[in-house]
Protein backbone atom coordinates (compact mmCIF):
# COMPACT_ATOMS: atom_id res chain seq x y z
CA UNK A 1 0.00 0.00 0.00
CA UNK A 2 1.11 3.22 -1.02
CA UNK A 3 3.03 4.89 1.91
CA UNK A 4 3.98 8.23 0.30
CA UNK A 5 3.35 11.51 2.14
CA UNK A 6 1.49 12.44 -1.15
CA UNK A 7 -1.18 9.87 -1.25
CA UNK A 8 -1.07 9.27 2.34
CA UNK A 9 -1.40 13.40 2.73
CA UNK A 10 -5.06 13.33 0.65
CA UNK A 11 -6.38 12.55 4.21
CA UNK A 12 -5.59 15.51 5.44
CA UNK A 13 -9.05 17.09 6.23
CA UNK A 14 -11.43 13.65 6.42
CA UNK A 15 -14.28 13.94 8.68
CA UNK A 16 -16.48 11.82 10.68
CA UNK A 17 -19.66 12.59 12.64
CA UNK A 18 -21.07 9.94 15.67
CA UNK A 19 -23.97 10.43 17.86
CA UNK A 20 -24.32 8.52 21.28
CA UNK A 21 -26.79 8.94 24.49
CA UNK A 22 -24.42 8.80 27.75
CA UNK A 23 -26.87 6.41 29.51
CA UNK A 24 -27.05 5.42 33.33
CA UNK A 25 -25.21 2.41 32.72
CA UNK A 26 -22.23 3.10 30.77
CA UNK A 27 -21.92 5.83 33.65
CA UNK A 28 -22.64 3.65 36.31
CA UNK A 29 -19.91 0.69 34.88
CA UNK A 30 -16.94 3.55 33.73
CA UNK A 31 -16.88 4.53 37.39
CA UNK A 32 -16.69 0.71 38.27
CA UNK A 33 -13.78 0.05 36.23
CA UNK A 34 -12.22 2.90 37.76
CA UNK A 35 -13.25 2.02 41.46
CA UNK A 36 -14.85 5.40 42.17
CA UNK A 37 -17.93 6.63 43.84
CA UNK A 38 -20.37 8.93 41.70
CA UNK A 39 -23.83 10.40 40.76
CA UNK A 40 -25.08 7.95 37.26
CA UNK A 41 -28.66 9.05 37.26
CA UNK A 42 -30.28 11.41 34.51
CA UNK A 43 -28.71 14.94 34.77
CA UNK A 44 -25.61 13.74 36.94
CA UNK A 45 -22.19 15.63 35.55
CA UNK A 46 -19.97 12.73 33.35
CA UNK A 47 -16.66 11.57 35.18
CA UNK A 48 -13.68 12.74 33.84
CA UNK A 49 -12.84 11.25 30.46
CA UNK A 50 -15.74 9.35 30.19
CA UNK A 51 -15.74 10.59 26.51
CA UNK A 52 -13.79 8.14 25.69
CA UNK A 53 -15.64 5.75 25.85
CA UNK A 54 -18.43 7.12 23.57
CA UNK A 55 -19.28 7.21 20.07
CA UNK A 56 -16.92 4.87 18.80
CA UNK A 57 -17.45 2.81 15.02
CA UNK A 58 -18.70 -0.44 15.60
CA UNK A 59 -16.15 -2.50 12.95
CA UNK A 60 -17.32 -5.95 12.96
CA UNK A 61 -15.39 -8.49 14.30
CA UNK A 62 -14.92 -10.36 11.12
CA UNK A 63 -13.49 -7.19 9.60
CA UNK A 64 -10.37 -7.07 12.23
CA UNK A 65 -6.69 -6.98 11.36
CA UNK A 66 -4.20 -9.55 13.31
CA UNK A 67 -3.92 -6.85 16.14
CA UNK A 68 -6.85 -6.61 16.85
CA UNK A 69 -7.39 -2.40 14.90
CA UNK A 70 -10.22 -2.31 12.40
CA UNK A 71 -9.16 -2.62 8.66
CA UNK A 72 -6.69 1.00 7.56
CA UNK A 73 -8.39 3.12 5.05
CA UNK A 74 -11.29 4.25 6.28
CA UNK A 75 -11.35 7.66 8.09
CA UNK A 76 -8.01 7.46 9.29
CA UNK A 77 -5.02 7.12 6.54
CA UNK A 78 -4.07 3.85 5.66
CA UNK A 79 -0.29 3.53 7.22
CA UNK A 80 0.75 0.43 6.82
CA UNK A 81 3.94 0.57 9.50
CA UNK A 82 2.26 -2.51 11.88
CA UNK A 83 2.35 -0.69 15.84
CA UNK A 84 -0.11 2.07 16.19
CA UNK A 85 -0.58 3.98 19.50
CA UNK A 86 -2.30 7.15 20.94
CA UNK A 87 1.27 9.04 21.86
CA UNK A 88 -0.85 12.21 23.42
CA UNK A 89 -2.95 14.49 23.44
CA UNK A 90 -4.98 17.83 24.59
CA UNK A 91 -7.78 18.40 26.22
CA UNK A 92 -9.96 21.86 26.51
CA UNK A 93 -12.97 21.01 28.85
CA UNK A 94 -16.01 23.99 28.34
CA UNK A 95 -19.06 22.14 29.83
CA UNK A 96 -19.66 18.73 31.52
CA UNK A 97 -21.85 16.60 29.56
CA UNK A 98 -24.54 14.74 31.71
CA UNK A 99 -25.92 11.87 31.51
CA UNK A 100 -28.85 11.48 29.73
CA UNK A 101 -27.62 13.79 26.87
CA UNK A 102 -27.00 12.50 23.52
CA UNK A 103 -23.65 13.68 22.40
CA UNK A 104 -21.96 14.35 19.13
CA UNK A 105 -18.23 13.83 18.01
CA UNK A 106 -17.03 15.77 15.06
CA UNK A 107 -13.87 14.61 14.12
CA UNK A 108 -11.11 16.07 11.48
CA UNK A 109 -7.72 14.67 10.37
CA UNK A 110 -5.55 17.92 10.51
CA UNK A 111 -1.85 16.45 9.79
CA UNK A 112 -0.22 13.26 8.53
CA UNK A 113 3.45 13.26 8.91
CA UNK A 114 6.35 10.88 7.68
CA UNK A 115 9.68 11.12 9.72
CA UNK A 116 12.93 8.94 10.26
CA UNK A 117 13.58 8.06 13.70
CA UNK A 118 16.49 6.19 15.01
CA UNK A 119 13.78 3.11 15.51
CA UNK A 120 12.66 3.32 11.81
CA UNK A 121 9.94 5.38 10.19
CA UNK A 122 7.35 6.78 12.11
CA UNK A 123 4.02 8.59 10.85
CA UNK A 124 2.35 10.83 12.95
CA UNK A 125 -1.64 11.03 12.90
CA UNK A 126 -3.05 14.24 14.67
CA UNK A 127 -6.61 14.90 14.95
CA UNK A 128 -9.12 17.02 16.50
CA UNK A 129 -12.50 16.21 18.39
CA UNK A 130 -15.28 18.20 19.29
CA UNK A 131 -17.96 17.24 21.03
CA UNK A 132 -21.20 18.28 22.14
CA UNK A 133 -24.91 18.26 23.38
CA UNK A 134 -28.39 19.47 22.58
CA UNK A 135 -26.36 22.54 20.85
CA UNK A 136 -23.71 22.76 24.03
CA UNK A 137 -19.87 22.53 23.60
CA UNK A 138 -18.42 19.82 25.79
CA UNK A 139 -14.41 19.19 25.25
CA UNK A 140 -12.32 20.14 22.43
CA UNK A 141 -9.31 17.65 22.04
CA UNK A 142 -6.46 16.86 20.07
CA UNK A 143 -5.38 13.24 19.56
CA UNK A 144 -1.59 12.63 18.58
CA UNK A 145 -1.04 9.38 16.74
CA UNK A 146 1.87 7.18 16.00
CA UNK A 147 2.53 4.16 13.78
CA UNK A 148 6.02 2.92 14.08
CA UNK A 149 7.90 -0.02 12.75
CA UNK A 150 8.13 -3.61 15.05
CA UNK A 151 11.82 -3.09 16.73
CA UNK A 152 14.64 -5.22 14.98
CA UNK A 153 14.62 -9.16 16.37
CA UNK A 154 17.30 -8.98 19.20
CA UNK A 155 17.33 -5.01 19.49
CA UNK A 156 18.08 -4.04 23.59
CA UNK A 157 15.67 -1.34 24.70
CA UNK A 158 16.66 1.55 25.80
CA UNK A 159 17.36 2.13 28.74
CA UNK A 160 15.66 5.00 30.57
CA UNK A 161 16.64 7.14 33.79
CA UNK A 162 13.82 6.37 36.71
CA UNK A 163 11.07 8.55 37.44
CA UNK A 164 11.60 11.31 40.05
CA UNK A 165 9.36 11.47 42.77
CA UNK A 166 6.32 13.61 43.38
CA UNK A 167 4.53 15.63 45.92
CA UNK A 168 1.94 13.77 46.10
CA UNK A 169 1.44 10.29 45.46
CA UNK A 170 -1.01 7.75 44.45
CA UNK A 171 -1.23 3.65 43.87
CA UNK A 172 -3.02 2.04 41.10
CA UNK A 173 -3.02 -1.43 40.22
CA UNK A 174 -3.31 -1.59 36.05
CA UNK A 175 -4.68 -5.31 36.93
CA UNK A 176 -6.13 -7.61 33.75
CA UNK A 177 -9.58 -7.26 34.61
CA UNK A 178 -8.68 -3.40 34.52
CA UNK A 179 -7.38 -3.62 31.05
CA UNK A 180 -9.81 -5.30 30.33
CA UNK A 181 -12.80 -3.61 31.41
CA UNK A 182 -11.30 -0.43 29.84
CA UNK A 183 -10.94 -2.26 26.36
CA UNK A 184 -14.40 -2.80 26.77
CA UNK A 185 -15.62 0.34 27.84
CA UNK A 186 -14.14 1.95 24.95
CA UNK A 187 -14.78 -0.53 21.98
CA UNK A 188 -11.13 -1.04 21.83
CA UNK A 189 -9.98 -4.66 20.59
CA UNK A 190 -6.07 -4.29 20.14
CA UNK A 191 -4.76 -7.25 21.60
CA UNK A 192 -1.84 -5.95 23.55
CA UNK A 193 -3.88 -4.86 26.29
CA UNK A 194 -5.78 -8.14 26.87
CA UNK A 195 -4.22 -11.14 25.07
CA UNK A 196 -1.07 -11.90 26.76
CA UNK A 197 -0.16 -14.27 24.58
CA UNK A 198 -0.27 -12.36 22.03
CA UNK A 199 1.61 -9.19 23.55
CA UNK A 200 4.50 -11.16 24.64
CA UNK A 201 4.96 -13.54 21.40
CA UNK A 202 3.36 -11.53 18.81
CA UNK A 203 4.99 -7.94 19.51
CA UNK A 204 7.18 -8.70 22.26
CA UNK A 205 6.42 -6.71 25.07
CA UNK A 206 7.06 -8.24 28.72
CA UNK A 207 3.28 -8.07 29.61
CA UNK A 208 0.08 -6.80 29.06
CA UNK A 209 0.14 -2.47 27.88
CA UNK A 210 -1.98 -0.27 29.84
CA UNK A 211 -3.87 2.02 27.50
CA UNK A 212 -2.40 5.41 27.02
CA UNK A 213 -6.39 7.66 27.60
CA UNK A 214 -6.33 4.70 30.62
CA UNK A 215 -3.58 6.76 32.56
CA UNK A 216 -4.59 10.03 31.22
CA UNK A 217 -7.89 9.31 32.97
CA UNK A 218 -6.45 8.26 36.39
CA UNK A 219 -4.32 11.43 36.07
CA UNK A 220 -6.76 13.52 35.65
CA UNK A 221 -8.59 12.07 38.19
CA UNK A 222 -5.88 12.53 40.18
CA UNK A 223 -5.52 16.17 39.52
CA UNK A 224 -9.08 16.42 40.11
CA UNK A 225 -9.06 14.91 43.35
CA UNK A 226 -6.16 16.74 44.76
CA UNK A 227 -7.85 20.33 43.50
CA UNK A 228 -11.15 19.49 44.44
CA UNK A 229 -12.20 20.87 40.77
CA UNK A 230 -12.25 19.25 37.66
CA UNK A 231 -9.29 20.85 35.28
CA UNK A 232 -9.96 23.39 32.42
CA UNK A 233 -7.32 22.10 30.29
CA UNK A 234 -5.10 18.99 30.32
CA UNK A 235 -2.57 17.53 28.23
CA UNK A 236 -0.71 14.79 28.09
CA UNK A 237 1.71 12.34 26.34
CA UNK A 238 3.31 9.22 26.62
CA UNK A 239 6.95 8.53 26.87
CA UNK A 240 7.27 4.81 27.83
CA UNK A 241 5.22 2.02 28.14
CA UNK A 242 3.41 1.00 31.19
CA UNK A 243 2.65 -2.90 31.67
CA UNK A 244 0.06 -4.83 33.79
CA UNK A 245 1.66 -6.86 36.35
CA UNK A 246 3.34 -4.30 38.03
CA UNK A 247 1.87 -1.32 40.48
CA UNK A 248 1.75 2.27 38.40
CA UNK A 249 2.33 5.30 40.99
CA UNK A 250 0.75 8.62 39.81
CA UNK A 251 3.05 11.73 40.86
CA UNK A 252 1.88 15.20 40.97
CA UNK A 253 3.54 18.82 42.01
CA UNK A 254 1.75 21.82 42.06
CA UNK A 255 3.59 25.18 40.72
CA UNK A 256 1.88 28.80 40.19
CA UNK A 257 -1.56 26.89 39.76
CA UNK A 258 -0.77 24.62 37.31
CA UNK A 259 0.11 21.09 38.43
CA UNK A 260 2.30 18.52 36.54
CA UNK A 261 2.07 14.70 36.64
CA UNK A 262 3.82 11.79 35.75
CA UNK A 263 2.98 8.23 36.71
CA UNK A 264 5.64 5.25 36.74
CA UNK A 265 6.11 1.58 37.75
CA UNK A 266 8.48 1.94 41.16
CA UNK A 267 11.70 2.52 40.35
CA UNK A 268 11.07 2.71 36.57
CA UNK A 269 10.71 5.66 34.02
CA UNK A 270 7.67 8.16 32.59
CA UNK A 271 5.30 5.82 31.03
CA UNK A 272 3.05 9.24 30.88
CA UNK A 273 3.41 12.52 31.65
CA UNK A 274 0.44 15.55 31.77
CA UNK A 275 -0.40 18.88 32.86
CA UNK A 276 -3.16 20.40 34.47
CA UNK A 277 -4.59 24.01 34.67
CA UNK A 278 -8.21 25.25 36.00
Amino acid sequence: MDMTPNHLGAWIGREERASEQLTPALTERFLATFDRAGESGPGAEAPLLLHHALCHPAAATSALGPDGHPPRGGFLPPVTLPRRMWAGGEIAFHSAPRVGETVTRRSVIEDVRIKQGRSGTLCFVTVTHAFSAEGRALLSERQDIVYRDAPAPGAAPKVLAPAPEGAFRREVDPSPELLFRYSALTFNSHRIHYDLPYATGEEGYPGLVVHGPLQAAFLAQFAADLRGAAPAQFRFRGLSPAFSGTPLVLHATEENGAMTLWSAAPGGPVAMEASAQW
